[in-house]
């Protein structure tokens, strides 16, 4: 058996070569591979030998030849007559890695050096491998040296099918993303924007959208962290939307401080809140819609402690009292608490941490196109108070509700409001194509919210709304049209209003709120998320 060395990336290739050796391979190797396997004592044939032709014009030519191509691709059994009158031997394994060209375009390389890093021979005799893989070994990266070398001694030095096949389509991968990752560059410095993604290990879900549709998931290639890295503990498979709105949830725990919980439904956080403890921060969340947290999703920014997974009471004889929920997902499920949460069967129970969630550009495919553009990352660009009346505004909660509304789908309207170190959403309006109608589905909730926190005699109840609505921001995730918003949250006790501002209709929005002694504060930033 012959096997051709020829590596960029030293990693396990001494260990390979040795282990190759005591198997009774014969070695054929190229320059630098070549000069690190004879300083380890162990020797090879050069490459030379084989090509009949030297090294030249300072290592672009090596490995590109008849001889070797040949001996890669001819078919063993249809072809073994002519390649044995062509003077052709068989080369049976190649392991080859490609010259460092996305290592050095992350180090900042100039063009040259760039230029000189693509590699032609290397991919050259990875497809030519691949394509023959009826008959030959090819491996492209380090960690498969181990299975190779255990597939040599399983079957007296040669490889089965099976496994030269699951190579030949790794290595067909490798060398197209090595592709495609120069090609991409190219174009960057020819002006020119293009974009490559590519995706592995895709498993199939639960289902789509809808029972009926079929769905996948797969992981982003080049990416160091990803969704893909959930840790499942406990229940049902997966389904599309459960990843949506795993995402989702994540994300609106992500940016938050303290203890934060988001109670996630279709995407959008209905429940939001952070607080001193966790078990309070979900018991603020959940009272921003009860009746909306049926199957929800609730994620956590901190490890999900026994005592607040309790709240659930999935123990409680009485299963009406029972909170059904889709999934629960934390950085961390201790013990005690996934024991108690695997008390339904079908909650699915996951570990991933928000630190994780990469804040990638957003990509979406729409109809043949892909759209392309930066995580959305600033809060806003000033806090400036436009109306007459003299008021400081309340920074921290601000950003509370702009890392709500960040996350709701547009047109999109929160009420946020805090008591000392507790932040919580106490209503939204989402996915709403008429800003006015967001603005009264988010009062509602909000209503809901206070009754909740109500323990007095029903005629007194108005009265306590308006002393607790009065402390409460409201924040529109993009500019008023009309003066209209403003009236009817008024009515209902709103005294502060932030939005982006940037309307033609500013100065009356403005007008109408110093009218009615409403505060408002411009943030010269927008938040819609469709």
């Amino acid at each position: 058996m012959k096997a051709l060395l020829s590596v960029s990336d030293k990693t396990g290739i001494v260990e390979l070569a040795k282990q190759l050796k005591e198997l009774g391979v014969e070695i054929i190797s190229t320059g630098g591979t070549q000069k690190v396997l004879r300083e380890a004592g162990i020797e090879t044939t050069d490459i030379q030998q084989v090509t009949g032709n030297p090294e030249a014009f300072g290592g672009r030519m090596k490995t590109i030849s008849f001889n070797i191509e040949s001996a890669l691709l001819f078919d063993r059994e249809k072809d073994k007559e002519e390649a044995g009158e062509l003077g052709i031997e068989p080369i049976d394994l190649v392991v080859c890695n490609l010259y460092p060209f996305e290592k050095v375009l992350k180090q900042g390389a100039d063009f040259e050096t760039l230029i000189e890093n693509i590699d032609i021979g290397g991919p050259t005799m990875i497809r030519a491998a691949a394509k023959n893989f009826k008959y030959v070994t090819v491996v492209t990266k380090p960690e498969d040296y181990p299975g190779l070398i255990d597939e040599l001694q399983t079957n007296n030095g040669t490889t089965s099918y099976e496994f030269r096949k699951q190579l030949m389509a790794k290595a067909f991968n490798h060398t197209a993303d090595y592709d495609a990752l120069i090609a991409q560059t190219m174009d960057k410095e020819t002006g020119k924007k293009s974009v490559r993604l590519a995706f592995e290990e895709g498993k199939q879900l639960r289902y789509g959208e809808n029972s009926h549709q079929q769905a996948n998931f797969y992981r982003q290639k080049g990416v160091d962290k990803s969704l893909f890295d959930i840790k499942f503990l406990h229940g049902k498979a997966l389904s599309y939307n459960n990843i949506l709105d795993i995402s989702g949830a994540i994300a609106s725990v992500k940016e938050l401080e303290q203890e934060a919980v988001a109670v996630v439904k279709h995407s959008n956080p209905c429940g939001l809140s952070q607080a001193g403890t966790q078990r309070k921060a979900l018991e603020k969340a959940w009272q921003g819609d009860p009746i909306s947290a049926f199957g929800s999703i609730i994620a956590f920014n901190t490890p999900l402690t026994l005592k607040t997974a309790q709240f659930f009471d999935l123990t409680n004889e009485d299963r009406s009292k029972r909170k059904f929920i889709e999934v629960v997902i934390a950085p961390e499920i201790q013990p005690e608490a996934l024991a108690y949460l695997q008390n339904h069967k079908n909650l699915r129970v996951l570990e991933y941490s928000p630190e994780d969630l990469p804040q990638h550009p957003d990509y979406r495919l729409v109809n043949g196109t892909l759209l392309e553009q930066d995580y959305d990352g600033k809060l806003y660009e000033k806090l400036e108070v436009v109306t007459q009346k003299a008021f400081e505004a309340d920074k921290k909660l601000i950003a509370f509700g702009i890392k709500a509304i960040k996350n709701i789908k547009s047109n999109a309207i929160v009420i946020v409001g805090r008591k000392d170190d507790e932040f919580y959403l106490m209503g939204m309006g989402a996915g709403q194509p008429n800003r006015l109608v967001a603005t009264e589905l988010a009062l509602s909730k909000a209503r809901d919210f206070i009754k909740q926190d109500f323990e007095g005699k029903e005629e007194d109840f108005e009265d306590f709304y308006r002393r607790e609505i009065a402390n409460a921001y409201l924040i529109s995730d993009a500019f008023f049209p009309f003066a209209d918003n403003v009236e009817l949250a008024a009515e209902n006790g709103i005294r502060n209003i932030v939005q982006p501002g940037g309307s033609i209709r500013d100065k009356s929005v403005i007008e109408a709120c110093n009218e009615r002694g409403v505060n408002m504060v411009f943030t010269g930033l927008r938040h819609f998320k469709h």
